[in-house]
């Protein structure tokens, strides 16, 4: 069993021990998605996760896979991609409601799509706040073909979902985009689960007790992120 959120209430959320081992990191169900709910999830390490039709559900998964500035690395192949980069940019918080919306849309190996109205509202209303970031990848004729977005929150990059139009276009939007992150303050990136996707970026898994050490430290910084709005690619083809 797990608890029910009353959206009545001011937001609190159980002890993240209380999720569940099956499915993975299930903690609680209901309450709602507003600045508030979301600021308080993140600040303990919870997101929101559920399909449209079904009740909205929080979850907590342990271990969890993050990235941190002594961890993250670009491997070979993504290395030699980015070398064959001709006239792309790659852009942080340009266009994050085309990032996400982006994100919204299925996937040709998917029926639907997690991201709803909902989420879409309020994580925009994140952006305007100055609690979310998106990173984008343009083609050489001004096209978005792919990228991420995520939450931010003291020190701490939550990401959240990722899209490519183009072969391995979000894949190489982070890879540029993660230092650019790392150099304005950012010290953790929490990457929910661990995937070989990830995998290729330094991603590790940790515990709970260990990701929450961090949480406690990196999201009570008060960190004013000076992120460049276009990030040189030149450096990764040297």
């Amino acid at each position: 069993m797990i608890d029910w959120l009353d959206d009545t209430q001011p937001p609190k959320f159980p002890k993240t021990s209380q999720a569940l081992n099956d499915p993975n990191g299930l903690l609680a169900a209901g309450g709602c998605l507003s600045p508030l709910w979301l600021d308080e999830a993140y600040r303990n390490g919870v997101f929101p996760w559920n399909d449209p039709d079904e009740v909205r559900l929080w979850w907590s998964p342990a271990p969890r896979a993050v990235i941190t500035r002594d961890s993250f690395r670009i491997s070979r192949t993504v290395r030699k991609l980015i070398k064959r980069l001709n006239k792309q940019t790659i852009t942080l918080n340009q266009a994050f409601d085309q990032v996400i919306d982006s994100c919204a849309e299925p996937r040709d190996y998917q029926q639907g799509t997690w991201i709803d109205e909902d989420i879409l509202h309020h994580y925009k209303q994140l952006r305007l706040n100055g609690r979310a970031l998106s990173i984008e990848h343009w083609s050489c004729d001004g096209e978005l073909i792919g990228g991420c977005y995520g939450v931010v929150k003291g020190a701490v990059f939550f990401g959240e979902s990722m899209f490519s139009r183009e072969p391995n276009a979000s894949k190489i939007a982070f890879a540029v985009a993660a230092p650019a992150l790392f150099n304005a303050g950012i010290q953790l990136i929490d990457c929910q689960m661990h995937t070989d996707h990830l995998a290729q970026f330094g991603a590790q898994e940790i515990d709970r007790h260990h990701f929450e050490t961090l949480l406690q430290q990196h999201t009570q910084l008060a960190t004013s992120l000076k992120l460049p709005t276009v990030i040189d690619i030149a450096k990764y083809k040297q």
